[in-house]
């Protein structure tokens, strides 16, 4: 796990609980409207994997149990898990890209709507995602993944390819930094992975033209399972993200300027608007800042976040960082994980963190972005989140006009009903995210995703070891 050169461990910041009368006086505890729906409160659990569907990407009893165990602390709005678009082999992740999925995901939103007592909003998140393959052994590579071509041909004059092949996997690290080029040798130290620039391929050409439909198609399926809202995942390693991120340099239109970076994830949009009910909250999740070098910035982010706005999103959702640029060299026969670097560990800091420490690490670019949106005469609710686990810390964000909603995963995930705690007054029974990470190692292991604090506790549906809890303890006020 990566941090920051001479971190140091942070205490939790000081929670501030409200009595219930002064709970009831928040803002946090007001209402907030999203286009055609309003929430009870501002209060916003984002999208999580818990790695506890099928591998055909149904939805399973374990998933039911933990969005209903989400759902019992009644936050504002609850958002389903990233969600794949395409009807393709996935893992473990939930997908939308068929009707066959639709009587488990209806059976989802049943689920929270009566476990929240019909207080829970609940919208899905969907993303699409581009192929990448897991770090393969050099003498594989050498043998059957590298293509052969003229520079290599070069190097090694009058041999055939297989001997060219032979004599690769045999130089040095430092003759291979010669011979191959920088592509070929990301390929084998992190494993092959496609990019939105790659237009030399057909598929990845063809996106402009691909995306919107399939977005749209799901969008439709989302409104006919039941749900409140879509969420589109502009945000992090995936597609979209990477069109809209400044290292995406397509020469078709999509890519160099801000201008042409946007454009394909408005299209999503307004192919998606135009085929979904009326009913549907329709918004996005997306970077107030990429977090690598050459990565987006925070103006550019204000200036996607104001056409975004101007399009009709009926909320923006921000996160931060999380890109395969800067991920660690994974184990052989292991894929690239994109939050084990820096910008990976701006996304989900812990409490080992720099001299500006791991709490509200986004609320200082979120109040830009809204600043931006509410200049351009735009109202647009903006939700930020990144490490914010008290009530004093949201309800200043709030009352200061940073942000519109709070967005708290790894907390709520530490204690499902510390919203409602909170709201009754009961905050000292709230249990607090100390923020180590555990929950992020096993998603990166693609591990059924468990807290620390509880996992251990007895009682409850376990993982297939026996080992951990696969909810949080139920809670009786």
């Amino acid at each position: 796990m990566w941090h920051p050169p001479g971190a140091i461990r942070h205490p939790l910041p000081e929670p501030g609980w409200p009595t219930e009368a002064q709970a009831a006086a928040a803002r946090l505890f007001s209402p907030v409207r999203l286009g055609p729906i309003q929430l009870e409160q501002r209060t916003w659990v984002p999208a999580m994997v818990p790695w506890r569907a099928t591998e055909e990407g149904f939805v399973t009893n374990d998933v039911l149990a933990w969005y209903a165990r989400f759902a019992q602390g009644r936050p504002g709005a609850l958002v389903v898990e990233a969600t794949g678009i395409r009807d393709v082999p996935s893992g473990p992740l939930l997908r939308i890209g068929h009707d066959r999925f639709l009587p488990g995901l209806e059976k989802l939103v049943e689920t929270v709507r009566k476990a929240s007592g019909g207080k829970t909003r609940l919208l899905i998140q969907i993303i699409d995602f581009l192929s990448i393959r897991r770090r393969p052994e050099p003498g594989k590579f050498f043998a059957r993944f590298l293509e052969i071509t003229e520079a290599h041909r070069g190097h090694f004059p009058g041999k055939d390819d297989a001997a060219i092949r032979t004599a690769l996997a045999g130089l040095p690290e430092a003759e291979l930094e010669r011979v191959l080029s920088p592509r070929e040798l990301e390929s084998l130290r992190l494993g092959a992975r496609e990019r939105v620039s790659d237009t030399h391929l057909a598929h990845i050409r063809d996106l402009p033209k691909v995306l919107p439909g399939l977005f749209a198609d799901t969008a439709v399926r989302a409104g006919k399972a039941g749900f409140d809202g879509v969420e589109l995942h502009y945000a992090h390693a995936y597609t979209m993200s990477s069109f809209l991120s400044a290292l995406n340099d397509r020469a078709d239109g999509y890519g160099g300027t801000r201008e042409n970076r946007v454009r394909l994830p408005l299209e999503v949009f307004r192919a998606v608007k135009a085929a979904s009910p009326k009913s549907l909250a329709l918004g996005c999740r997306f970077l107030s800042e990429d977090c690598v070098p050459g990565g987006s910035t925070l103006e550019d982010s204000a200036f996607f976040a104001v056409e975004f706005a101007r399009a009709g999103m009926d909320f923006l959702s921000l996160s931060r960082g999380g890109r395969f640029e800067d991920a660690e060299q994974p184990k052989v026969g292991q894929a690239a994980y994109p939050y084990t670097g820096p910008s990976g560990w701006e996304c989900m800091p812990t409490a080992m963190a720099d001299a500006k420490g791991p709490f509200g690490r986004n609320v200082a670019a979120s109040a830009r972005i809204r600043a931006a949106v509410r200049a351009a005469g735009f109202q647009t609710p903006v939700v930020v989140s990144g490490g914010i686990s008290s009530f004093a810390q949201a309800e200043g964000i709030l009352q200061r006009g940073e942000a519109d909603l709070i967005g708290a995963a790894r907390q709520s995930l530490a204690d499902p009903d510390w919203f409602l705690k909170t709201r009754r007054g009961r905050g000292s029974e709230v249990r607090r995210c100390t923020y180590t990470n555990y929950c992020e190692g096993l998603d990166q292991m693609h591990k059924q995703v468990t807290c620390k604090l509880w996992d251990r506790e007895p009682g409850g549906d376990r993982t297939p070891d026996g080992k951990r809890r696969l909810v949080a303890p139920g809670w009786a006020p």
